[in-house]
């Protein structure tokens, strides 16, 4: 077995093992199961899932390996294509629908393009398609780069743009005669490209399954308006129905298929408001759910990624002999209390009590232990012990991971001055880490009125009470704790509250609540603070 210095963790973006150099290693340590081959059904137009939850590391699998079958790539949305989109809105004055189109060009252009590089021998066989690919072409001088960004140069000049298709397909026979647009009617001249583009696609016959996943809704770049954001993410949202309900399904006589998958947050999802999105949850939708219990930890997907995580690593002579179960037992020998008395729990449940049952959690705790022992010079031995996964080192950086998470979602939505009003709340906790409705009341109270005297205006997350208690809630900053008839506990997360049927759980006031354990250190609770004079 290696030492834990010769130890080696994923990163925890997947985005970076789109680099050559990093496949090898990325496909060794994942854990292939049955999402990859839900989130290819033809019916799927939506991956969705928490940050952390692995949306990206599984469509990059499926890019890297051709998994069973498909051509596939993963674009990226950029904080330049946002500025494109409101550029396009201020010039032409678009509206919704507008974006939509577009959206449905850029996406006909990429899958267009993606073809005719996998397929190439498509081309000579079917004029229209080669009509669109020798306009592409000749847009780009044969240096078109498959990416979001420079598709919407194809878009922006709409004009010369459709000029070029018409002038082909009269070359080619394919039109009688050559069109004309006018700079002033962007919205015909897209049309006119999306329906030369749609009739193209129809007309080939695939050999390959082609799917193009689209990532990178789960950041809103600085400088751009939530309402702008959203508008270019619904545009986004619906063409991607649109074209694999209505255009891809009825494309006859082709033995490949096509479709575009989006990754999405639940949040996301919700915001977009989209028609019958319960239908559209159920039945379009692989939501990845990590959920397990202590008893079941074993079997779990979660204990399968740590496990595969520590074996991938072995040198090939010792792996061979081992299963996965047995690394981690090497690597961690030891026992926890459990909550049950007089009886211990295997090392992994101190990574879920830790965790918000999330890979990239999993992956950041080996992680991070790797590193406390690098720091401390003991990395030499062979496994870890209570001893590194208890000290305050690991636990202040595990906060600190967490709380950064943390902030990216609250940035998402909120200005970084928000976010420190948000902070700042906690020292009002008197660093209680659990309390009751009445206690938070007290807190919140308090702290309102010190923002007011400040002259500071209250962020909408912090409306009310209510209001800012649910914003803990679904930050899973907070779970609240339901006392049973029997004497027991029912402990809710919103994490584990969330499914089809409930995709945004709602806290109940009136009861116990508790900050999430892994992030007290971050938040300056857990402690007691002197009161002064």
């Amino acid at each position: 077995m290696k030492k834990i210095s010769e130890l080696k963790f994923l990163f925890p973006d997947a985005e970076n093992y789109r680099r050559r150099e990093f496949k090898q290693e990325f496909n060794k340590s994942f854990l292939t199961d049955n999402y990859l081959s839900e989130i290819l059904l033809p019916e799927v137009s939506f991956l969705m899932g928490e940050k952390g939850t692995g949306k990206t590391a599984y469509a990059i699998y499926i890019a890297n390996n051709k998994y069973c079958g498909y051509d596939a790539e993963l674009k990226f949305i950029r904080e330049t294509e946002y500025q494109k989109f409101i550029t396009l809105k201020k010039d032409n004055k678009l509206d919704l629908s507008d974006y939509t189109n577009i959206w449905r060009v850029l996406l006909l252009l990429m899958m267009s393009k993606q073809i005719a590089v996998n397929e190439p021998t498509l081309i000579p066989r079917f004029i229209k398609f080669r009509n669109i690919n020798s306009a592409i072409d000749k847009y780009y001088k044969d240096a078109f780069k498959p990416e979001i960004i420079h598709a919407m140069e194809f878009v922006q000049e709409a004009k010369v743009a459709a000029e070029l298709l018409s002038t082909l397909a009269k070359a080619s026979g394919e039109a009688k005669e050559i069109h004309t647009f006018n700079e002033s009617r962007f919205q015909t001249s897209l049309l006119f490209i999306q329906r030369e583009f749609e009739k193209a696609l129809d007309e080939i016959k695939l050999s390959s399954n082609h799917v193009i996943f689209i990532d990178g809704i789960d950041i809103r770049p600085h400088g751009i308006d939530y309402e702008d954001y959203l508008e270019c993410v619904k545009g986004l949202a619906n063409a991607v129905w649109q074209m694999n309900n209505d255009f891809f399904p009825n494309i006859k006589d082709s033995k490949g298929r096509m479709k575009i998958v989006l990754l999405i947050r639940p949040d996301i999802f919700s915001s977009i408001g989209m028609q019958n999105t319960n239908t559209k949850l159920r039945t379009n939708t692989v939501m990845l759910d990590w959920r397990t219990t202590y008893e079941n930890f074993k079997t779990s997907k979660l204990f399968g990624i740590a496990c595969k995580a520590l074996h991938a690593q072995q040198r090939k002579e010792a792996a061979e002999d081992l299963q996965d179960e047995d690394v981690w037992s090497h690597y961690f020998p030891y026992v926890i209390r459990s909550n049950i008395q007089n009886e211990n729990d295997n090392a992994f449940i101190g990574f879920l009590r830790n965790s918000f049952y999330r890979p990239r959690d999993i992956i950041m705790m080996l992680s991070i232990l790797k590193e406390v022992c690098d720091e401390k010079g003991i990395a030499e031995k062979s496994y870890f012990e209570l001893s590194d996964f208890e000290s305050n080192d690991f636990k202040r950086k595990l906060a600190d991971y967490f709380l950064s998470e943390i902030k990216d979602q609250i940035s998402f939505y909120y200005s970084d001055r928000d976010y420190n009003l948000f902070i700042d709340f906690f020292n009002y906790l008197n660093g209680n880490t659990r309390f009751d409705f009445e206690e938070y009341e007290l807190s919140f109270g308090k702290f309102i009125e010190n923002v007011h005297k400040q002259g500071q205006s209250i962020p909408k997350f912090m409306d009310s009470k209510y209001a800012f208690l649910q914003f803990l809630y679904e930050l899973n900053i907070i779970n609240f704790v339901e006392d049973m008839e029997d004497g027991g506990t029912h402990i809710h997360w919103c994490f584990r509250e969330r499914k089809f049927s409930n995709i945004s759980p709602q806290v109940k006031f009136d009861m116990r609540y508790e900050i999430f354990y892994g992030l007290t250190r971050a938040v300056n609770t857990g402690k007691k603070i002197k009161k002064t004079r």
